[in-house]
C-alpha cells in the first residue's frame, strides 16, 4: 500500500499533499516511515513536520504546541493595518502572530507572552523577546500604559465542548491552549480587563472568538471599558477594543 493510500486509509483528507511534504521532510526511508507512522496515529501534520504554514510564513511547531489557525490571520491583518510601535501577542502559542508582525513591521518592537512552558519554547524558535507567565504579568512592567496592539488570541472553547474537537486538536494540543471554561470566555474577560492599564490611551485589543461567543464577547469588552466593535470576515469574528 502507499503512503498516499495508507494516509487515506487513516482518514487524511489531503492524502496526497500530506504525502509529498512527509517525503520533503524525511532525511531518510526509515524516517519517513517514522513519520507516516506519526500522522497515521492522529499527530497533527504540523507535528510531525515541525513547522505550519501561517501568513504566508512557516512558523516552527514543536510537538504539544497550539498549532496557528488559517483564520487567525484576521488578527494579524486588522493589528497590521494599526502600525502599531509596540505590540504584544499574547496567550502566542508557536508566536506565530509575532512572528508575522514583525516581518511585517520591521520599526515595531513586538513581545510575546505564553504561560505553557513548551510554547513558550516554541516560540523563542521564531522570535525574540517571548516570556513565560499568566497574560500581562508575563511582560516587562514598563511596558504598563504603552503598548499600542494587543493581539490575544485567547483559549475560547467551552471547556464542556472540548471532548467533541477533532482528535488532533484534543488529544495533541495543551488543554490551556484550548479550555476557556464554562462559557469559554473566562480568559477572554481576564485579558479585557487588564489590557485597559497595559495599552496606551487610543491602544487596541484585537481577540478571537465564535459567532455563538460575539455577543458576551463584546460585552466583556464593554464592561472592561474599551469601546468595542466585531470585525468578520468568512470564516473568523474578532473582537476589537480600543482604549
Amino acid at each position: 500500500m502507499s503512503i498516499v493510500e495508507r494516509l487515506r486509509a487513516a482518514g487524511c483528507v489531503f492524502a496526497e499533499e500530506e504525502a509529498a511534504l512527509l517525503q520533503e521532510t524525511a532525511t531518510g526511508p526509515q524516517h519517513l516511515e517514522d513519520l507516516v507512522g506519526q500522522r497515521i496515529d492522529g499527530l497533527p501534520l504540523e507535528h510531525v513536520v515541525g513547522w505550519a504554514m501561517f501568513c504566508g510564513h512557516r512558523i516552527v511547531v514543536t510537538k504539544g504546541v497550539f498549532v496557528p489557525r488559517h483564520r487567525t490571520e484576521l488578527l494579524v491583518d486588522l493589528a497590521t493595518n494599526l502600525k502599531p510601535e509596540i505590540a504584544v501577542d499574547l496567550c502566542c502559542g508557536s508566536g506565530a502572530v509575532g512572528a508575522v508582525l514583525r516581518h511585517r513591521l520591521p520599526s515595531a518592537t513586538v513581545y510575546a507572552a505564553d504561560i505553557d512552558p513548551a510554547a513558550v519554547a516554541c516560540a523563542r524558535q521564531n522570535l525574540t523577546n517571548v516570556f513565560e507567565g499568566d497574560l500581562f504579568d508575563a511582560l516587562p512592567a514598563d511596558l504598563r500604559g504603552r503598548i499600542d496592539v494587543v493581539v490575544a488570541n485567547v483559549p475560547y472553547v467551552p471547556t464542556d465542548d472540548i471532548a467533541f474537537m477533532p482528535i488532533e486538536a484534543r488529544d495533541h494540543e495543551a488543554r490551556v491552549a484550548l479550555d476557556g471554561g464554562a462559557d469559554g470566555l473566562e480568559v477572554l474577560r481576564r485579558v479585557a480587563a487588564q489590557a485597559v492599564t497595559w495599552l496606551r490611551p487610543g491602544g487596541h485589543l484585537l481577540s478571537e472568538t465564535s459567532e455563538r461567543q460575539a455577543p458576551a464577547a463584546l460585552a466583556a469588552f464593554t464592561a472592561a471599558g474599551l469601546t468595542t466593535k466585531l470585525v468578520t470576515s468568512e470564516d473568523t469574528t474578532a473582537v476589537v477594543g480600543s482604549r
